[in-house]
């Protein structure tokens, strides 16, 4: 099994070296295919600009073979070749944009098997706001203000992204709505990356919030914790 490797916005800015670094050398290295998948950008339009993001900014810290694959949409998310793209991954990273989009697009997808069956033989899958999000079996969709269902490579939890700036404002709503479950509340430029024996290190500029029966921990840069 892999490694997961969740970020909490403004993920391109230049001060994400630290867990992307982390995550390439666990994929392999400088030299291992580095995927970027920008489907939630998709509604907007803007995919094509945020996998360009991506591309550049891997390869601003060595990565040799970084390339985008557009699954924009149900019949490129079963495009087979798209899917073995995928497939032969080290490290597979979810851009931010539409949460609903993107969990809906790749649920039952041959592209989101492709991505399962590359994390199960070793590789990294990372995500960055709304890619961060839909890992989880829960995530809450701001922009129809409805809780859904994830993709469930971590359950019982549910990832609030940007926290130190909105992402804060959804804890009492979300505590109320997921009793049982574990919020994550992920600062802007700040990760979170899992180790083999199951514990999160915190990696970047911020911390790392969890809300769970009741009670608040932060842990901040180096720390670490588990879910």
């Amino acid at each position: 099994m892999g490694h997961l490797l969740l970020e909490g916005g403004a993920e391109f800015g230049g001060h994400m070296s630290e867990p992307d670094l982390r995550a390439i050398e666990l994929a392999g290295g400088f030299d291992t295919p580095i995927c970027i998948i920008p489907t939630a950008a998709a509604p907007d339009r803007n995919h094509k600009r945020a996998g360009n993001n991506g591309i550049r900014w891997f390869q601003s810290l060595g990565a040799k073979n970084v390339f985008a694959v557009d699954v924009i949409d149900s019949a490129s998310a079963n495009d087979p070749a798209l899917a073995a793209s995928i497939r032969t991954s080290g490290l597979i990273y979810l851009l931010g944009g539409f949460p609903r989009h993107l969990a809906e697009t790749l649920a039952n997808s041959l592209c989101w098997r492709a991505a399962l069956d590359s994390f199960e033989a070793g590789a990294v899958i990372a995500g960055s706001s709304a890619g961060a999000m839909v890992l989880c079996e829960h995530y809450y969709d701001p922009y129809e203000k409805k809780l859904l269902r994830g993709l469930n490579l971590i359950p019982n939890s549910c990832v609030l992204p940007h926290h130190n700036n909105f992402g804060k404002a959804w804890a009492k709503q979300l505590e109320q709505l997921l009793p049982n479950a574990i919020l994550i509340g992920l600062d802007e430029q700040t990760g979170m990356l899992n180790d083999a024996d199951g514990t999160w290190q915190v990696h970047g500029a911020g911390s790392v919030t969890l809300y769970h029966a009741g009670k608040i921990s932060v842990y901040a840069r180096g720390e670490t914790f588990s879910l």
